[in-house]
């Protein structure tokens, strides 16, 4: 098995954003404003893009967005493997944090890489979100 995890256009991040986020939603609907200014990060099977990320950095800060892995190769791994990369990434560019907001249902798998939470919360599309994120010490 080969993996591989690579920079991607932001487009290429749409299918799988849709597919496994929001199907119930029209396209659009995942595509955010400012993708343009993002990094986006492919995961890649036997060459098959499996998971996806994009990281927007203003500043010091980094936010990750928009995680999603295909529906049937979830549970592997691969999800872990993106974000180890991203959280990595991210701390070269020398930033203070890193956050995200996380699927209350999701916020444990964020916990293994030293992400917390924060008070802050919020409800989008009738699913729930906290905000989660990890402190850099540079």
């Amino acid at each position: 098995m080969n993996i591989e995890i690579k920079q991607i256009k932001a487009e290429a991040t749409y299918l799988l954003r849709h597919t496994v986020m929001w199907p119930d939603m029209p396209k659009n609907y995942i595509i955010l404003p400012n993708d343009a200014e993002g990094t986006h990060f492919g995961l890649f099977v036997n060459n098959a893009l499996t998971s996806v990320v994009s990281l927007f950095i203003d500043d010091k800060v980094a936010q990750f967005r928009k995680l999603a892995t295909a529906t049937a190769e979830q549970g592997k791994g691969y999800a872990s493997m993106l974000l180890t990369h991203v959280v990595a990434y991210a701390e070269r560019k020398k930033v203070n944090s890193i956050w995200c907001n996380a699927r209350t249902d999701k916020k444990e798998f964020y916990l293994k890489f030293g992400l917390h939470s924060t008070k802050t919360t919020f409800t989008k599309g009738e699913i729930d979100y906290v905000v989660m994120e990890k402190i850099i010490i540079c």
